[in-house]
C-alpha cells in the first residue's frame, strides 16, 4: 500500500504533518510466489519477520499470537483469515509505530487487533470489535482507554476511537485520541494494489531507507514539539497484559 499518514496534535500546542508511507497488507498464512526483493524470515531488501509481529517486542510468534487473541475474546476462527497490515524491514532495519491484525469473514472486518510500539522498545495491543463481532462498518467507532506510553509529550489518559474502512481496493483508518480540549487525531490511509516487483523497486526508490526513515521523522517531530514548549514525561513502565 502505497498511502500516507496524518498526525495532528489537538490542545494548547499544536502540531501536524503528512508523510507518504508504504505498507503490506498480506496473510501470513500464504506467501507463495513472493515478488523479488521480498522474503519471509530471511534477510532481504525487503522483509516481514514473525518475531517483529505478534507478542512480545522481538520475540513475536506471527499469525498464531493473533489467532489466539482473537478466539481468547470469543470469535470463532472458522472461516475467519487473518490479515497483517504493517511496514517491512529495510535491510534489516526495523520499526513499526502501529501494525494492524485484521480478521476477515469473507469480504467483512470482524475485529482488529492496533499492534503499538513506542519508541523505547515497549509494545501493546489494543483489541477493536462490536458486540458479538459483528462486521465493523465505515461509520463505526470502536472506543479503548488508552493505557500505553506512546509520546513522551502526552500523558496516559483519554480514550482512543477507532474506525475502520477496509475493502478489497483500499484501506483507511482513523485514530481520535479524546483527552478533554487536548489529544490528537491520526489517520492511514490508502489504496491496495498487488505485491509486485515494482512496487518494491518503487517503495526503494521513494523512501530508501524504510524504517530509519521512519525513526528519524520521529526524533524530528519530537524536537519540534520540543521547541514549541511542550513538556517531556519519561517513561513509565508499560501495561503488564499484552492486550487491552
Amino acid at each position: 500500500m502505497r498511502g500516507s499518514t496524518t498526525h495532528a496534535r489537538k490542545g494548547a500546542i499544536k502540531n501536524a504533518f503528512t508523510y507518504g508511507v508504504d505498507y503490506l497488507l498480506i496473510d501470513p498464512n500464504d506467501t507463495a510466489d513472493l515478488p523479488p526483493l521480498f522474503a519471509r524470515n530471511s534477510w532481504g531488501i525487503f522483509s516481514l519477520h514473525d518475531t517483529d509481529h505478534g507478542g512480545p517486542r522481538g520475540d513475536g510468534e506471527g499469525v498464531a499470537w493473533a489467532q489466539r487473541v482473537f478466539a481468547n475474546a470469543g470469535l470463532s476462527l472458522a472461516g475467519v483469515k487473518v490479515l497483517l497490515l504493517a511496514q517491512p524491514r529495510f535491510l534489516g532495519f526495523w520499526f513499526n509505530p502501529v501494525a494492524f491484525w485484521f480478521a476477515m469473514k469473507g469480504d467483512d472486518l470482524v475485529a482488529v487487533i492496533a499492534e503499538v510500539n513506542n519508541t523505547m522498545g515497549d509494545r501493546h495491543s489494543y483489541l477493536c470489535a462490536k458486540d458479538g463481532f459483528a462486521p465493523i462498518g465505515v461509520g463505526d467507532v470502536l472506543t479503548s482507554r488508552k493505557v500505553f506510553h506512546v509520546s513522551p509529550f502526552q500523558e496516559i489518559s483519554g480514550d482512543y476511537r477507532f474506525r475502520f474502512n477496509v475493502t478489497e481496493d483500499k484501506i483507511g483508518i482513523t485514530i481520535d485520541l479524546v483527552d478533554g480540549n487536548k489529544g490528537l487525531v491520526a489517520t492511514l490511509t490508502g489504496p491496495l494494489k498487488p505485491l509486485r516487483y515494482r512496487g518494491f523497486l518503487g517503495a526503494a526508490v521513494r523512501r530508501p531507507t524504510g524504517a530509519l526513515r521512519v525513526m528519524a521523522l520521529i526524533i524530528w517531530q519530537a524536537a519540534k514539539l520540543k521547541a514549541k514548549g511542550a513538556a517531556f514525561r519519561k517513561r513509565p513502565e508499560p501495561p503488564t497484559e499484552e492486550v487491552t
